[in-house]
């Protein structure tokens, strides 16, 4: 076992498992959160774990890893609601079904539990998919978490190893060698400080990242009352295929143009049905700051329309709504999944996994402390 302080910066979700990574590992650890408690993208989001969607390559490897470590932490801490109910991504047109018909002969289909169904066998998997459709590409790697849930859990099991201190509140506003202050005046002094802050990118961290290549992105996602049937996988519609680098084959020029609204908020459509019976429905994509304020409402019509399409019902009443927002790497990066960078001695910033954060984020604690 290491011996060893760990100072964590940010109390979502990267900055969480880095802390559980360094406790399992022997080490002490503070871990320090700007906000009184986490209200980031790592609270607001589907709680997805993503593998259909990953690029074939190291993204692929490193979301097979992170996935297997997810479902060790659902053993672990059953709060945060793991569940490996797989997905169904659905076309609705020819031209949908032949790009997963091209993802299905690839040699990486297997590594993703990939299935091409047909309607019938589609509503076997999911009976609560009730409207017209050609296909669905089933990924039986995929999987679910509660994510107001997460954290809370996973700092319950750190404070249990009697090594782990949770300070709230304590904005970081200066980075020594190997320390950080707080907004306190408390300094905190580690063998390895990690700045994992998510989209916060001012103050002392804008300062570390300025000429970093990361950009901030905003979406809009909603949840509704408790729906009926038993939604027992996630569901994705035939838009996803042009977000996901899994879907980045040839045929991805065939497709019909997307419908305007959803072309003008780079929408497309998850849903997951929560724990208490109500769906995560969304989202949309927006990364030119400053972001507006408002929830718009015509990308929520768009989404609750294209959703009872899929379930072939109205979706029930829209219970909340809101916005999030996290931190990417922009488009021209290179081929790295995240950003790490030295800061100043042993400090690092971790930071700009973007959309595939949740699903990422115990396979980049892991490569940190490798």
């Amino acid at each position: 076992m290491a011996e060893g302080r760990v100072i964590v910066v940010g109390g979502g979700i990267l900055g969480t498992l880095h802390a559980l990574e360094a406790l399992d590992r022997g080490f002490e650890v503070v871990h320090l959160e700007r906000e009184a408690a986490p209200r980031g993208a790592s609270v607001r989001n589907f709680g997805l774990i993503w593998v259909s969607g990953r690029a074939p390559g190291p993204e692929l490897e490193l979301a097979l890893v992170a996935r297997a470590r997810w479902e060790e932490l659902g053993r672990r801490f059953p709060e945060v609601g793991f569940r490996p109910n797989g997905s169904l991504t659905v076309a609705r047109t020819e031209g949908e079904r032949a790009v997963m018909e091209a993802v299905m002969s690839r040699a990486d289909a297997s590594d993703r539990g990939l299935e091409l169904l047909d309607p019938d066998r589609a509503r076997l998997a999911n009976p609560a998919l009730g409207g017209d459709l050609l296909a669905a590409l089933h990924c039986s790697a995929d999987a679910v978490v509660e994510p107001r849930r997460v954290l809370g859990a996973i700092r319950g099991g750190c404070g249990a190893t009697g090594r782990y201190r949770w300070l709230p509140g304590r904005e970081v506003t200066g980075i020594g060698e190997g320390s950080v202050r707080d907004a306190t005046g408390d300094t905190h002094r580690g063998d390895l400080v990690l700045l994992c802050t998510g989209a916060w990118h001012g103050g002392v961290v804008g300062e570390a990242l300025e000429g970093s290549p990361v950009r901030r992105v905003r979406l809009q996602m909603l949840e509704t009352e408790a729906f009926a049937p038993v939604s027992a996988t996630a569901l994705a519609d035939g838009d996803s295929l042009r977000y996901y680098p899994a879907f980045c084959v040839p045929e991805l020029d065939g497709l019909a143009p997307q419908d305007e609204v959803a072309a003008e908020w780079a929408a497309q459509l998850l849903m997951v049905q929560r724990l208490h019976g109500g769906l995560t429905i969304g989202d949309t994509h927006a990364s030119s700051e400053p972001f507006a304020f408002d929830v718009d409402e015509a990308p929520t019509r768009h989404l609750l329309e294209r959703a009872g399409q899929l379930l072939g019902r109205p979706v029930p009443p829209v219970a909340r709504r809101w916005a999030g927002v996290y931190s990417q790497l922009t488009p021209g990066a290179g081929d790295a999944l995240y950003l790490r960078e030295v800061v100043a001695g042993a400090v690092q910033v971790v930071t700009g996994p973007g959309g595939r954060g949740m699903t990422l984020a115990p396979g980049i604690a892991g490569e940190t402390f490798r």
